[in-house]
């Protein structure tokens, strides 16, 4: 037949133009195409545009799909590469500042509380010694009276006594001057002239009179004396007293202002330790939602991970699937510019059987085998003749 006659001067040539699933081997040994009717030409021809308009869909695909990786890669990674550490910063300073404020509005109102509970404490305190310096002053006032009566009483008693004494005295003189009047006898003599008794009497009353007056007015004298030794002792005695007085007020006043200086420290410390409690734990329970932010980050950024691995086998994919499809085309353009060569050998893999690149990975081929409709019906019993033939 014609066919083999071409065969010797076409056994040479081989061309391979690798497709989806492993490429066309054209060689001598496979299969024998006569290529010069019209109708296989134009059944190529549309073949080949058919691959040139998919090959430019999946060019298209292909840049957006690149476009759109691109996009959503450099959106998502904005996203989880955002510093907050700044707005942390201003965050905890403001927080501290507010805290601040907070804690100097407690101090300054639990100072003005404390300075109004002293000048309490100190108005009712002073109004509490008054009262006690106006008792105290009572007390002496009724101690110097109880002293003056007293010693006044053991004047009196000594003044009685004394004018006891005096009257006893004087009516013994009486007594005994009646006496010797009545036991004298009358005798006439020419002597001087009797004394008069109660002239006597009357000298006598005035010398115990004066005699009184004057141990009276001693007594008065020494009461006197001994009344102001007293009352010089007793006032000394009560300025001491009263400067021990003021000494323990002040170190009472010292001590209770010490007291007060204490509680409040104590309370402030108090206040302190609770607002360090409290911050404590509004810092943990912050730390904890940052940390649960951070574990949501870590997710979404292991399946963003996983989605672009993805996305780059399907994109490596696609780009396998571009690749062997422009050298299958190159292998088109090469039949093509080769139009006088009657003959061509194509080593052609059955189309039931994939070649052994293929992998599960990879979809089925959206598009029929050539070689069906290249070389119709007979291809099989042509490609073994051909064999036959070599």
């Amino acid at each position: 037949p014609p066919s083999n006659q071409l065969l010797p001067s076409l056994s040479t040539l081989s061309l391979q133009a690798p497709s989806v699933y492993g490429g066309l081997n054209i060689t001598g040994n496979d299969v024998l195409l006569a290529g010069t009717e019209k109708s296989t030409m134009q059944n190529l021809n549309d073949r080949l545009a058919s691959y040139l308009e998919r090959v430019r869909s999946l060019e298209k695909a292909n840049s957006l799909l690149e476009k759109q990786i691109k996009e959503w890669y450099e959106s998502k990674t904005m996203d989880v590469r955002q510093d907050y550490s700044s707005y942390f910063k201003t965050i905890e300073d403001l927080q501290s500042k507010l805290e601040n404020a907070r804690l100097v509005l407690q101090i300054d109102n639990a100072k003005l509380a404390a300075d109004d509970f002293r000048l309490k404490f100190e108005n009712e305190y002073l109004l509490r010694q008054s009262v006690e310096s106006d008792t105290n002053g009572l007390l002496r006032v009724r101690d110097d009276l109880t002293l003056t009566k007293s010693d006044l009483e053991s004047q009196i008693e000594s003044i009685n006594e004394e004018l006891a004494f005096l009257k006893k005295n004087h009516a013994e003189e009486v007594d005994r001057l009646r006496t010797q009047v009545k036991g004298s006898v009358n005798v006439e003599v020419d002597a001087a002239p009797s004394i008069d008794l109660g002239t006597v009497m009357e000298n006598m009353r005035k010398q115990y009179e004066e005699m009184a007056e004057k141990n009276r007015q001693e007594a008065k004298e020494q009461f006197e004396k001994q009344t102001a030794e007293l009352n010089q002792e007793v006032a000394l005695n009560v300025e001491q007293l009263e400067a021990q007085r003021r000494e323990i007020t002040d170190r009472r006043q010292i001590f209770q202002g010490l007291e007060l200086e204490l509680q409040s420290h104590l309370n402030m410390k108090k206040s302190l330790e609770d607002s360090l409690a409290e911050t404590e734990a509004r810092y943990s329970y912050q730390i904890a939602q940052i940390q649960e932010r951070i574990a949501n980050l870590e997710a979404q950024l292991r399946q963003l991970r996983a989605d672009m691995e993805g996305q780059n086998q399907e994109y490596s994919l696609l780009l396998d699937i571009k690749t062997r499809l422009e050298m299958e085309i190159a292998t088109y353009r090469r039949l093509l510019e080769g139009e006088d060569i009657g003959v061509v050998l194509l080593s052609v893999p059955p189309c039931s059987v994939l070649p052994a690149r293929q992998t599960d990975a990879a979809p089925a081929p959206p598009w029929p085998c050539l070689c069906a409709q290249v070389l119709g019906p007979g291809s099989s019993r042509l490609a073994a003749g051909s064999a036959g033939d070599l």
